[in-house]
């Protein structure tokens, strides 16, 4: 399933029912609101707003409390399910505390029908989901859902989608990413996928394969069969497409794999090893290291024309290059001035300037998708830290220490990372997500070991 564009989309549920007519005086101004969300028009509104006013979560002011949410189980054989995963991506987002059911006053047996709002703000349930999920005669599922703000008084959005029966999951996730927006003005993360090396096996023995999974660790399906070592895979902006490093021959190599068809090619017959390979934000290059009589440097090669252009040039090791979003610049670690360090360069090379000053040592940056900061691993006093800091050096964070943390990835509106960590004396590595707090720390919870993620753009 490549992207939203299986899923047809309607609109009728968007709008209120006529049963709300008569229930408040302030009907005319509900239908209007609802129609404005449709478009697109509906501004941002502050949380202590009057009560006719939509809620939301305003996330500039950086550690927010949870909103209390009520999920409640959709209507249709599927419903419980459906609405089961929308509960948890909102929970793992730590923006949301979905209410317990058993505390839930009324049970809500029509979904197109006005809520009894008093015994929702009873609860305190500063927004409720309501739907159903229906058989259609040619199979398909139809889900429809609901957003409403007790409080208000209202119905803040509702949409509802047509598809195949085995992608009841992923019509959940973007149903979260809608409430998600709704409610904090930014685009969700659920709907998309994260590519990461799969580990099983002994310590001596590890098998290593490339692998696909839903952002929630469900879904996790094989893209190598292990017979080769695989390390540090990437997406394309695309989606389509997945740029890693394997040891195939004995000999390390950078590959592209197209997700669809399975085809794989290496990217340049370079006479050394090549790896950190990763995509440019147009999709159109990709950047990685080369190593060359003992030193490595950082190269790109137009996917197109198959022509190099070196970015460094120095005797040491520079690697782990990562783009901007609007790709005028790069940066990458190295050890030129004696221990991995974070630099900053334009993207043909030059102004090539260190950034990381902290005490340790820095590696793996990756920029965020908002370009506001980069994410990091850093070693100091014997324990690896994942952290973030501005693009010019200022601001380092911490967000987690541990024994071995590593590799991080952003979710796409880049409030949350992913990373792997191998805790002391276990068999292996686990990924984990934390958001930019550094208090919403949890596992993703995978069949086997993980490591080195990568997270995809929003599916479409």
């Amino acid at each position: 399933m490549s992207g939203r564009k299986l899923f047809s989309i309607s609109t009728p549920a968007l709008l209120p029912n006529k049963m709300l007519k008569g229930l408040f005086d302030m009907v005319k101004c509900s239908l209007i609101r609802a129609l404005m969300v449709i478009a697109g028009l509906l501004g941002v509104v502050s949380f202590t707003t009057p009560a006719n006013a939509l809620v939301t979560l305003d996330l500039r002011k950086g550690n927010v409390q949870p909103m209390p949410i009520a999920v409640t189980d959709f209507q249709g054989d599927m419903g419980a399910q459906v609405s089961q995963v929308i509960a948890a991506d909102l929970q793992r987002s730590g923006l949301f505390a979905p209410i317990n059911k058993s505390a839930f006053i009324e049970k809500i047996s029509n979904p197109d029908a006005a809520p009894r709002f008093e015994d929702w703000k009873v609860i305190n349930a500063q927004a409720l989901v309501t739907g159903r999920v229906t058989k259609e005669a040619d199979g398909r599922l139809r889900a429809e859902f609901r957003l409403w703000d007790p409080f208000a008084g209202q119905q803040m959005t509702g949409q509802q989608f047509f598809t195949q029966p085995e992608n009841w999951r992923r019509v959940a996730h973007i149903i979260a990413d809608a409430i998600y927006k709704q409610i904090t003005g930014e685009e969700g993360y659920f709907d998309t996928r994260v590519v990461f090396v799969s580990e099983s096996g002994t310590k001596q023995q590890r098998k290593r394969q490339l692998a696909i999974m839903d952002q929630d660790g469900f879904n996790v399906r094989m893209l190598t069969d292990g017979s080769d070592l695989v390390l540090t895979p990437r997406f394309s902006p695309s989606r389509q497409e997945v740029t890693y490093m394997s040891f195939a021959n004995q000999q390390p190599r950078v590959y592209l794999l197209q997700l669809e068809t399975g085809q794989r090619e290496v990217v340049g017959n370079f006479p050394g090893m090549t790896f950190s390979p990763r995509f440019s934000p147009d999709g159109q290059k990709v950047i990685m290291s080369l190593q060359q009589e003992g030193n490595s440097n950082i190269y790109t090669m137009d996917l197109r024309s198959r022509t190099t252009t070196r970015l460094t040039s120095t005797a040491a090791i520079d690697t782990s290059p990562s783009y901007s979003p609007d790709g005028a610049r790069v940066s990458f670690e190295s050890d030129r001035g004696g221990k991995p360090q974070i630099y900053v360069m334009n993207a043909d090379g030059s102004g090539q300037t260190r950034i990381s000053f902290g005490d340790g040592s820095y590696s793996t940056p990756v920029w965020s998708p908002r370009g506001d900061l980069i994410a990091f691993t850093k070693q100091s006093g014997g324990k690896f830290s994942i952290g973030v800091m501005k693009p010019d050096g200022s601001g380092e964070r911490i967000l987690t220490t541990g024994f071995h943390n590593e590799g991080p990835t952003w979710a796409p509106n880049g409030r949350v990372l992913m990373f792997f960590r191998q805790a002391a004396g276990s068999g292996g590595p686990q990924l984990y997500s934390i958001d930019l707090t550094g208090y919403n720390e949890q596992v993703v919870k995978t069949p086997s070991y993980g490591s080195d993620p990568a997270w995809s753009p929003l599916l479409e």
